[in-house]
């Protein structure tokens, strides 16, 4: 094999290998990638069925119901214009309150109903996450005279 043969059999081999590096990366990105949701962007069904996200608003007052083994909880998260049924089974954190910035990680069952497999409270009084804040802002200036419940 001549040298300038050897040279572009090297190189071949490199770029082949670089893209194998790149392709694996993009992959595990894409594995490991969470959008965020408000209850509006579910209640225009822009939220993936099945898929994990992240669903952000307040944790709506009076919406809160405990069952009786203690871990499981039910409440609605709403961005004032629209509302989510959430369950998550697990401990809350000690900053989780009705009427306060909740960010929940789980998925969306076909009915719109949202089985959290995290929950995340605000740290304190005055921070929410700059997704929820948004979030909130666009509903409360979108806000129809009638608004529909995603129930």
């Amino acid at each position: 094999m001549k040298p300038r043969q050897k040279r572009m059999t090297i190189i071949l081999g490199g770029l082949a290998g670089l893209g194998i590096v790149i392709a694996l990366v993009l992959n595990a990105f894409q594995g490991n990638l969470v959008f965020f949701f408000s209850p509006s962007q579910i209640a225009a069904n822009e939220a993936p069925e099945g898929r994990s996200f992240r669903l952000g608003g307040l944790v709506e007052e009076g919406s809160l119901r405990r069952e009786d083994d203690g871990l499981t909880v039910h409440f609605y998260v709403t961005d004032t214009a629209q509302r989510v049924p959430v369950t998550y089974t697990g401990i809350l954190p000690d900053l989780f309150t009705e009427g306060q910035g909740v960010v929940a990680q789980g998925k969306l069952d076909g009915s719109g109903h949202f089985t959290a497999s995290e929950v995340l409270a605000k740290h304190d009084e005055t921070y929410m996450a700059p997704e929820v804040a948004e979030a909130l802002e666009l509903a409360k200036g979108e806000m129809p005279a009638s608004s529909s419940l995603v129930q």
